[in-house]
């Protein structure tokens, strides 16, 4: 599965790149992410809670940030194991531009799953995907411009 896109969020790039490095706000924004903790420079673990049609498990993951570039990007990639339910793969390129006060995300992700959960059709899997996203990027875009928006009041 592939998606990629794109969110403008009403703060400097600086501000979201702390953003997306900071283990609490992108617990707060990840849907169903019940921890996150950094265990190396760049490196987390995850449990995160995920409902995909009738199938609800509980993925235990590992994530990576490489080719860090502040303030300008960086690739995250993870990997988590639901038990019998399967398990979930992928990464994604993230890169930051500035417009004026406000900065464009860019995201090109691409993800697998394997187990009970690949059994459901990828029409399922990919529209759960893209809400999930959705949501994330949603969530995120509330946190940073609503911090950016009291900082400056």
């Amino acid at each position: 599965m592939e998606m990629n896109g794109s969110e403008r969020i009403q703060a400097p790039r600086q501000k979201v790149w702390e953003a997306l490095n900071d283990p609490e706000i992108l617990r707060q924004c990840i849907p169903g992410c019940q921890s996150l903790e950094m265990t190396g420079d760049n490196a987390m673990a995850a449990t995160v809670k995920l409902k995909i049609g009738i199938v609800t498990a509980t993925f235990n993951g590992n994530v990576t940030l490489e080719n860090i570039d502040p303030p300008k990007g960086y690739t995250i990639s993870g990997e988590g194991k639901g038990g019998v339910a399967g398990f979930a793969k992928g990464g994604a390129d993230v890169s930051l531009e500035e417009d004026g006060a406000e900065t464009v995300l860019n995201y090109d992700c691409k993800a697998q799953v394997g187990g009970k959960i690949a059994q459901m059709g990828s029409r399922l899997i990919d529209s759960t995907a893209k809400k999930l996203a959705g949501q994330f990027f949603a969530k995120f875009n509330e946190v940073v411009s609503g911090a950016n928006a009291n900082a400056q009041a």
